[in-house]
C-alpha cells in the first residue's frame, strides 16, 4: 500500500488538501451552530442517496455529511469532541503527510458512500471518524490525554472503547450501520495491515529471542540443603555454606558455614 501511495503522491501530491482536519472540524462547528439556530438543519446534510438523484438532485449530500458534528451530550461537551477529533486528525496528518491522510479519509468516504448505495440507508460520518481514532491509537498507543480535563488516560484504551462501540453498533444497528462499520474497518486494515503485521512479526521475534537467551543461561546449582558440620547452621535458613577440603579437614570435603570455614 505504501508503495502505491508513494507513486500516487509523486503524480498527484499537489492536489492534497492541507489542514484537512481543521477544515472538517471548522465545518462541524458551523453546522452545530446552524443546528441550534434552525433545528433540523443537519438533516439536510446526511448522506441519503435517494435524495441525491432525480427528482431531488441534492448532490451536496455526497460531501456535506462529512461536516455533521459528532453526537454530543450537549453543552460544552461538543467543544471537547471537536478538539479530540482535531487532535487525532492533525496527529495522523503530521505523521503521514497531507497526501496519505487525504487518501485515508477519501477511501473511508468512498466506502461509506458505497455502503449507503448498497443498503439504500442514510449514513453520517460517525464510523468514518472513529476509524481516525483507531489509526491514531495504532501509531501512538501510549499517547495520554486528560479525560474531562482531569482523568489521564492512554489513547489505546479509548480505541478499545471505540472497538466496543463498533461491535455494539454492528450487533444492534441497521444494515446500513453494519455496512458503514465494515467500510471503516476495511479502510483501517487497508492502510494499517502492513503496520500490524510488522508489529506481530516483531513481537514473535522478541519472544523467540527471549526463549533462546533463557536456554543459554546456565542453570542455578542445586543447594542440596547443606548444613554446617560444626554448628549445624542450615543453608535453607540463610546460612552461607561452603565446601572446605583444607589440610585441617584432612583432605575430606566438609560443609561449613562461612564463619567456621574461615576459623576452624
Amino acid at each position: 500500500m505504501d508503495r502505491l501511495l508513494y507513486r500516487l503522491e509523486r503524480r498527484f501530491g499537489k492536489l492534497a488538501i492541507e489542514n484537512l482536519t481543521a477544515i472538517i472540524v471548522g465545518g462541524m462547528a458551523m453546522v452545530f451552530v446552524a443546528q441550534l439556530v434552525r433545528p433540523g438543519f443537519a438533516g439536510l446534510l446526511v448522506l441519503d442517496l435517494a435524495l441525491v438523484g432525480p427528482p431531488y438532485w441534492q448532490v451536496w449530500r455526497l460531501f456535506t455529511y462529512l461536516f455533521l458534528p459528532p453526537p454530543s451530550l450537549g453543552g460544552w461537551w461538543i467543544v471537547f469532541e471537536l478538539y479530540f477529533l482535531w487532535l487525532i486528525g492533525t496527529g495522523l496528518d503530521r505523521e503521514w503527510g497531507s497526501f496519505k491522510f487525504n487518501a485515508y479519509y477519501l477511501v473511508g468516504m468512498l466506502g461509506t458512500t458505497a455502503g449507503a448505495a448498497i443498503t439504500g440507508g442514510a449514513e453520517g460520518n460517525v464510523y468514518l471518524n472513529l476509524s481516525l481514532l483507531l489509526g491514531f491509537a495504532t501509531l501512538f498507543p501510549d499517547f495520554q490525554l486528560l479525560l474531562f480535563m482531569i482523568l489521564p488516560i492512554k489513547i489505546k484504551w479509548l480505541a478499545l472503547l471505540d472497538v466496543g462501540l463498533m461491535a455494539y453498533g454492528f450487533a444492534m444497528g441497521t444494515s446500513s450501520t453494519r455496512v458503514a462499520i465494515v467500510a471503516s474497518l476495511a479502510n483501517y486494515f487497508l492502510f494499517f495491515g502492513g503496520h500490524l503485521w510488522g508489529m506481530w512479526q516483531g513481537r514473535n521475534l522478541r519472544v523467540r529471542q527471549a526463549a533462546r537467551r533463557a536456554s543459554l543461561e546456565p542453570a542455578a546449582p542445586a543447594t542440596g540443603g547443606r548444613a554446617c558440620a560444626m554448628c549445624g547452621a542450615r543453608e535453607e535458613d540463610g546460612a552461607d555454606i561452603r565446601i572446605c577440603s583444607c589440610t585441617k579437614c584432612e583432605g575430606k570435603p566438609r560443609a561449613l558455614c562461612l564463619t567456621h570455614a574461615r576459623n576452624h
